[in-house]
């Protein structure tokens, strides 16, 4: 894991201390940090569930000023793990995808977009 996605898990652990021990299980289990699987599978499911109940106003809008910012990152390794995973999570349901966009930056949705197309749905 390079330096930066290191931070992107680290950032999340922060956002959502709750998933800790679901991250330390995976690790566990895997034997190494499956980021894909991670990402998809413990820390996805509760930015959609934040997305869905849409109570906790703050941490959707820090969670998404970082994503923001991740979005205008250089690291190319980075941005492809975001795209596959939160980018295209978040298009799998239109509802969803709508209220993330009330949170989502100008770069954060053109990204989202291009995800979407990369995987054939239709924009």
């Amino acid at each position: 894991m390079n330096k930066k996605t290191e931070e992107f898990f680290e950032k999340m652990l922060y956002f959502l201390p709750w998933t800790e021990a679901a991250y330390k299980e995976s690790i566990a289990t895997y034997g190494e940090v499956l980021e894909t699987i991670i990402v998809e599978n413990i820390f996805m499911p509760e930015i959609i569930k934040l997305l869905k109940e849409e109570k906790n106003i703050k941490l959707l809008e820090s969670v998404f000023k970082y994503f923001d910012e991740v979005s205008n990152d250089r690291d190319a390794y980075l941005m492809n793990l975001f795209s596959v995973t939160v980018l295209e999570v978040l298009g799998n349901d239109r509802s969803i995808l709508e209220t993330a966009r009330k949170y989502m930056g100008t770069k954060a949705i053109e990204l989202q977009m291009q995800a979407d197309r990369d995987i054939g749905r239709r924009v």
